[in-house]
């Protein structure tokens, strides 16, 4: 199989994104996007989700970390649909529940093509790290939507949010990391249209 990577700059009035991105790594890399809990969230899903991840932001931090996580998120996804290709050989679907001391979260995703999230959780109200809780969704949102995955994520149990935030990313990244694994009894795209990408 080729190298799966892209490599991706985004730069509007509000954020300037830089990325790279290797499916087929180890969690290597760094990430610098100026709002500490969210450069924690991305060390996660690079280490579970066996990513090789370089993220540089500036942004707009004086009004709040809104943009630069969704902008972030935005270029993570558009990374994950660039170096995913046409999709041929990989397993394409993922699940995956993780606890996190008194949080526990499940993902699934399907690498579909068609860009959908559901997204359930009470996270608590306020922010951590300079991360504002209610910014999980909209990154998660933002990051299906870039990547064409169709993704169910849910927040089971926890009264934490940073427990509850990060057995989020976690379950998000072990079942990526499923989904995008190559299978090696598939021989062409996983799909009967024959397509993942239309």
């Amino acid at each position: 199989m080729a190298p799966r990577t892209a490599t991706i700059e985004r730069r509007t009035g509000e954020t300037d994104v830089r990325l790279a991105l290797a499916l087929d790594g180890a969690g290597a890399g760094t990430r610098n996007t100026g709002v500490g809990f969210l450069d924690h969230m991305l060390d996660l899903l690079a280490r579970h989700g066996r990513l090789d991840l370089d993220v540089s932001v500036t942004g707009d931090l004086q009004t709040g970390a809104h943009h630069t996580a969704e902008d972030t998120a935005i270029v993570l996804g558009q990374a994950l649909d660039a170096a995913l290709g046409d999709r041929a050989g990989i397993v394409r679907y993922g699940s995956a529940t993780v606890p996190m001391d008194e949080a526990r979260a499940s993902c699934t995703i399907d690498i579909s093509g068609r860009p959908f999230t559901s997204f359930e959780a009470e996270l608590p109200p306020g922010a951590t790290g300079g991360f504002e809780h209610d910014l999980t969704e909209e990154f998660f949102r933002a990051l299906a939507n870039a990547a064409k995955l169709t993704l169910h994520l849910r927040i089971d149990a926890g009264t934490n949010a940073h427990h509850m935030i990060e057995a989020a990313f976690k379950a998000f990244a072990r079942a990526l990391r499923q989904a995008v694994a190559s299978d090696p009894t598939e021989t062409g795209v996983p799909s009967t249209k024959g397509t993942l990408t239309a």
